[in-house]
């Protein structure tokens, strides 16, 4: 059984061969790994999404912004 490569980075440099033993024996932890790589997978492509869409992700932050004080306002204006 092959160590997820996402496994091998710098922030888990010095547990290199607990995660192998690990990995390899636990369920439990091999479980936790792939959930892991797999939310690292996501990530990735969620950035590159975010990074392709930027324009729609400044409207939309806009947007927000301007519906945030519309509330506000219009709760100010309706109390009751």
């Amino acid at each position: 059984m092959v160590i997820p490569e996402a496994l091998n980075t710098e922030k888990f440099a010095e547990h290199k061969d607990s995660i192998r033993i690990l990995y390899l024996a636990d369920d439990d932890f091999r479980i936790m790994c792939n959930d892991y790589c797999t939310s690292k997978i996501y990530i990735e492509k969620c950035k590159e999404k975010i990074q392709e869409n930027a324009e729609y992700k400044v409207e939309y932050e806009h947007l927000f912004t301007e519906l945030e004080k519309e509330i506000l306002r219009y709760i100010k204006n309706n109390e009751i």
